[in-house]
């Protein structure tokens, strides 16, 4: 039975540079870098599941500002996987939190650093950064939980 995956991702920017984080990928085993993304988990909305994941990946409080994109990716793993994308602030990093396991560390990177990265996670980050880029912006009431 096909079950595809449902994921959320923030796009955070500050002074030209966008958060990513490195990680290493469960499928292959490699190190690779990625917007603070995650799934969403039974009960919880897309905009509750962006504002967690963030939290938990990058120990930064995320603040959902728009919606960049609705993103389908059929994945080398035979995967398919369903990416609710979004954009906000981005606060100072909340030492009460630990880094999930997963997270090897944070980076800020430019346009340029992360266009040309030969590690991402897949390629959702380019798209989604492409489209925040040319100011593709909707709002969150987009997003509706019922």
């Amino acid at each position: 039975m096909w079950t595809p995956d449902l994921t959320v991702a923030a796009i955070c920017e500050r002074d030209g540079r966008f958060l990513l984080v490195e990680e290493r990928s469960k499928s292959t085993q490699k190190i690779v870098f990625n917007q603070p993304a995650g799934h969403i988990e039974e009960g919880e909305t897309a905009i509750e599941a962006v504002i967690r994941e963030t939290l938990e990946e990058t120990q930064r409080h995320f603040t959902p500002e728009s919606v960049i994109g609705l993103y389908q990716l059929q994945a080398e793993n035979g995967k398919t996987y369903f990416r609710y994308t979004f954009s906000g602030a981005i606060s100072d990093l909340d030492s009460a939190y630990d880094l999930d396991p997963d997270i090897i560390r944070t980076h800020w990177l430019t346009e340029q650093e992360i266009m040309t990265h030969t590690q991402l996670r897949s390629p959702l980050v380019k798209a989604c950064l492409k489209d925040y880029l040319s100011g593709v912006r909707y709002p969150l009431d987009l997003v509706q939980s019922l």
